[in-house]
């Protein structure tokens, strides 16, 4: 799997809940290329969510949210992942 693929899947998980009303996700990869623990197919990804509701929950709540949607994609193609929510 490449970065678009997972990149749209990812945004397509997470766009179908009520909840989400946008979502932009940028590949942050290349900060981490001469990294040790840096593996072929898993990425390092930024998401930037608007969702009001998710905004007014807490941190652990919001992240706990997005990682249960995208917890196959977690397990095999992300490394690492940054949350931000608008």
């Amino acid at each position: 799997m490449d970065i678009n693929q997972l990149s749209e899947i990812v945004k397509k998980k997470i766009l179908n809940h009520k909840i989400i009303e946008s979502v932009e996700i940028e590949d942050k990869s290349y900060l981490h290329k001469n990294h040790k623990s840096n593996q072929a197919g898993k990425f390092h990804i930024k998401v930037k969510i608007r969702s009001a509701e998710l905004k007014n929950k807490s941190k652990i709540f919001s992240n706990k949210f997005i990682f249960k949607i995208i917890h196959k994609e977690l397990k095999e193609n992300i490394h690492s992942i940054q949350l931000l929510f608008l």
